[in-house]
């Protein structure tokens, strides 16, 4: 597994494009590259298991918001097998429609192998 902060950031990079990939043959390509075979993706709204269930996710995105993209707006945080950064989803009109956060695992060969997303900012602290 790779811990070299360039590599995990190009995987990054690659799982976005995969999620900004509109043709059903290329998203499995990239997905191919990024994703072990077992990889789970959780977002609040639904699970993706395997390649296929990561890519039904990506076109059902799509279809829910045709025209935007998801881009990175952070750099990539990675220690041991884990790895966090933020992303927007950005609108045909350039406006920013979402923010959230993604924690991620590594596989051993350095794909990876779960990622959980967060949608918004954190909450604020509530007084005690």
């Amino acid at each position: 597994m790779t811990t070299d902060t360039t590599e995990i950031t190009a995987i990054v990079d690659g799982y976005l494009a995969a999620w900004n990939e509109p043709d059903a043959a290329r998203r499995a390509e990239l997905i191919a590259q990024v994703w072990a075979e077992d990889g789970r993706l959780v977002d609040p709204p639904l699970t993706g298991d395997g390649h296929g269930g990561i890519s039904d996710m990506a076109a059902a995105m799509q279809e829910h918001y045709a025209g935007h993209r998801f881009r990175r707006a952070s750099g990539v945080d990675a220690h041991h097998e884990h790895l966090r950064f933020a992303w927007e989803l950005v609108g045909p009109d350039g406006a920013v429609a979402l923010t959230g956060l993604d924690v991620g695992e590594l596989a051993a060969d350095g794909r990876l192998r779960r990622v959980t997303g967060f949608f918004g900012e954190l909450p604020a602290r509530r007084a005690d």
